[in-house]
Formats: C-alpha cells, sequence, structure tokens
C-alpha cells in the first residue's frame, strides 16, 4: 500500500503542475482577447467602406473590369485557408480546415482547379501531411497579424487574379477563415472576395425610391478600380486575419479553462484514493499492532504456565 500511496502522490504533483501551466494559459489567451476584439472592431468600418466604394464604382460605370466579371467558364479558384501557427485551441484548426475541404469538394464538383493559399503552421501541416501541392503559405503571425503582413499575404492573390488563367491565374478568390462571433461562439466562414459581388446601395436599399447618384471618374473607371481593387483585397484579408487571431485566442482561452477544470476534479479523485491507500496503511499498522499485542499476550501466557 505504501508505494501505491507514493504513485497517488506523484500523479497529484504532476497534474498540479499541469493545472497550473493551464491556468497560466488560459489568463493569458483572456488578456489578448480583449485587444484583438478592439483590433477586430476597428479594422471593421475601414474594410465596409473601402467594399461600398468599390461597389459604387462599378456601378456607377459601364466598365468590365476583369476583377468584377464572371469568367464564362471558369477553370481555376484560388482558396485562402487560414489557421494558426498553434494549437492548443480545441477544435478551432480543425473546423476551418473542414470548412475549407467542404468549399475545395464544392469547386472540384463545379469542374474547377484549387489553388491553395495557406495561412499557419497547422493548415500548412495538413496540406504537406498529405502531399497536397500548396501554391504559397505564411507562418509566424497568426497570433498578432498586422497590415504589412496582411499586404504580403494579399500581394500573391491579386497578382493570380490579375493574371490570366492559361499563364498560371485563376478566375475566383475564396477565402476561409473563423469568424468572431462573441466569447464562446467563433464560426469557421467561407466567403468569395473575387469576382465581387455587387451589393444593393443608394436608392436600391431605400426600396427603389429616389434617384441613384451619378459619378465621374477621373482618369477612368478602370483605372480607380486598378487602384482601388487591392485595397479591397487587402483590407479584407487583413480583417479575416484579426477575427481569424480573436477566435484562436478565444478558443485557447475555452480549451485551458476545460484543462483547468478537469485538472481539479482529477485531483480531487487522486486525493480521494491517496486518502483511501493512506487509511488502508493506517488500518493495516494498527491490525498488525493489534494482532501482534495479541500473540505476545497468547506467548505470555503460555509461558506462565
Amino acid at each position: 500500500m505504501g508505494a501505491q500511496l507514493r504513485v497517488y502522490k506523484r500523479r497529484i504533483k504532476s497534474v498540479s503542475a499541469t493545472k497550473k501551466i493551464t491556468r497560466a494559459m488560459e489568463m493569458i489567451a483572456a488578456s489578448r482577447i480583449i485587444k484583438a476584439q478592439r483590433r477586430v472592431a476597428a479594422s471593421e468600418p475601414y474594410a465596409k467602406e473601402l467594399t461600398r466604394a468599390v461597389t459604387a464604382v462599378a456601378q456607377g460605370s459601364d466598365t468590365q473590369h476583369p476583377l468584377l466579371t464572371e469568367a464564362e467558364q471558369p477553370k481555376r479558384a484560388a482558396v485562402l485557408l487560414i489557421t494558426s501557427d498553434r494549437g492548443l485551441a480545441g477544435g478551432y484548426n480543425s473546423n476551418a480546415i473542414k470548412a475549407a475541404e467542404e468549399l475545395n469538394a464544392r469547386l472540384t464538383a463545379e469542374g474547377k482547379e484549387i489553388v491553395s493559399f495557406i495561412v499557419g503552421n497547422k493548415g500548412t501541416a495538413y496540406y504537406g501531411f498529405r502531399n497536397r501541392p500548396v501554391e504559397k503559405s505564411f507562418t509566424g503571425f497568426t497570433d498578432n497579424p498586422t497590415y504589412a503582413e496582411a499586404k504580403a499575404v494579399s500581394a500573391p492573390l491579386i497578382e493570380a487574379v490579375q493574371k490570366d488563367t492559361a499563364e498560371g491565374g485563376v478566375d475566383e478568390l475564396h477565402i476561409v477563415y473563423t469568424e468572431f462571433v462573441s466569447m464562446m461562439t467563433q464560426a469557421p466562414l467561407t466567403d468569395r472576395m473575387l469576382p465581387l459581388t455587387l451589393e444593393a446601395s443608394g436608392a436600391e436599399e431605400a426600396g427603389g425610391k429616389g434617384v441613384l447618384p451619378l459619378y465621374d471618374f477621373e482618369p477612368s473607371a478602370e483605372d480607380v478600380l486598378d487602384a482601388l481593387l487591392p485595397r479591397y483585397v487587402e483590407s479584407r484579408v487583413y480583417n479575416a486575419l484579426l477575427q481569424a487571431a480573436a477566435s484562436k485566442h478565444a478558443a485557447t482561452r475555452r480549451a485551458m479553462q476545460s484543462a483547468t477544470d478537469n485538472a481539479e476534479e482529477l485531483i480531487k479523485s487522486l486525493t480521494r484514493l491517496a486518502n483511501a491507500a493512506r487509511q488502508a496503511d493506517i488500518t493495516q499498522e494498527i491490525s498488525e499492532i493489534v494482532g501482534g499485542a495479541s500473540a505476545l499476550a497468547d506467548a505470555n501466557a503460555g509461558s506462565d504456565r
């Protein structure tokens, strides 16, 4: 029994050390969520207004810009998958990868060739383990992305969209990331960035009443779109990176909280087992003492006779 008690004590010590680590990681993730939320909130107005500006240019002109025009027979589609560099975030990465797999299957069923771009070590490792081709991967900044890093991710995407498919270009640009809904909810999201889907604006939003605004473009609508659309892609990618970072921190906090709670329950269970083993040791020692005293008394009684 003494050996068993020592085993329980070692396990309690080990689990207690693990609990300290998970508690610290939970607190770190919780502190990072607030900052990540603020950055998401700060980036959204710019992304929305830029999308609105691009839509206004497209609706206010008759220019058939290649970044706004649907291909008659789209052949290639670029898919940007955003994961994290590190794990310990529950199902965060697996859910994003699953959403990307569903999107890839749908695009493949439509007869389109997939060109994959990956952000994060987890997504890169997933594709590498399965020997899947990746056009370009980016790692090392998923916890705290900057706009410069969003531009670096966007550059090959914009280049691929601007090329002809015969030269290695793509007809469509899709993005898969995890949207930060709340501290408890993070949902994987798939979205088509290009060609841009024109949204209703102005009089159309008001139910068809009023007059749509007229625009003059200098030097031309096509030049304006050439300047706006790269900024549009960069802002969308940046917002997606920030959403993914906030989601990852929230998922890590929730996973570490669960791990800490499980460690506490395991410590309680092991403590009960250790107490039972200690009580068994004490009972056995008492039984041995009583048995020894009884044997000694019987021996003394026999010698007196």
